[in-house]
């Protein structure tokens, strides 16, 4: 953030969509079915009952974060993910009061490699940043970490760049079920950025797909009690598969 983070919510409204994070096919509780052979029988015989259990699958058994809460994903095996940008909320205010959102650029350093990839360069009001489309879809390799950074452009240059790798910590990997890190601002907030509130529920937790993470960056201040520091510069949410 740039400047007031509260004017900004207040002007964005993005139009509600079936979330991404809610529309998974992995179910959320155990399903199951009941089948019996033979489908008929004579009296007196029992058929076999055959039962099959389809449990949730969970991403915390197919990757790791590094350091705990921290940005760095190990996947634990090969995968595939779907990256999605929630929202680019780094701004600046007009002298009448509008608010500016600013373009803002996302990379990704995976499956060993030295440098980073771009995988978004834009801003918040782009069509596939609103409609949570997929950026990206990604072949990853197990025991390899997956490292998120993101910038800002602004004064005819790009801001420091910030990432998973860089310390102190700027960028934050939370699953389902999770507490934001602590300066989100909480459900009720009006400094809460429109993009993010579907993704938490009202005990102001993280609320997304079992096989999601969600994907906090803070990319314009350093001190933890400026006003800007609210962590919701940069908002991916990465869906993992197996196939």
């Amino acid at each position: 953030m740039i400047t007031n983070r509260s004017a900004a919510a207040a002007a964005f409204a993005l139009v509600a969509l079936a979330s991404p994070a809610l529309a998974q096919t992995s179910p959320s509780i155990p399903v199951g079915t009941l089948t019996a052979f033979p489908t008929v029988v004579q009296t007196g015989t029992k058929p076999t009952l055959t039962w099959a259990i389809n449990y949730p699958s969970v991403v915390k058994n197919y990757i790791s974060v590094t350091p705990p809460g921290g940005g760095t994903v190990v996947p634990n095996q090969n995968l595939i993910c779907d990256i999605r940008i929630l929202g680019a909320g780094v701004t600046t205010q007009n002298s009448n009061g509008s608010i500016n959102y600013i373009e803002t650029k996302c990379q990704i350093k995976y499956n060993g490699a030295s440098s980073w990839t771009t995988i978004f360069d834009g801003k918040n009001t782009d069509t596939i940043v609103q409609q949570q489309g997929i950026i990206k879809t990604l072949n990853v390799t197990g025991a390899k970490s997956i490292d998120f950074g993101g910038q800002y452009y602004w004064n005819n240059a790009w801001s420091t760049f910030r990432s998973s790798t860089t310390s102190p910590t700027y960028v934050w990997t939370l699953v389902s079920g999770d507490t934001p890190p602590n300066k989100v601002p909480d459900y009720n907030a009006p400094s809460l950025e429109t993009f993010i509130k579907p993704y938490l529920n009202s005990s102001n937790k993280v609320q997304i797909g079992p096989m999601d993470v969600i994907i906090f960056m803070e990319l314009t201040d350093t001190v933890t009690s400026a006003v800007g520091y609210d962590q919701q510069d940069l908002v991916l949410l990465v869906t993992f598969r197996t196939s």
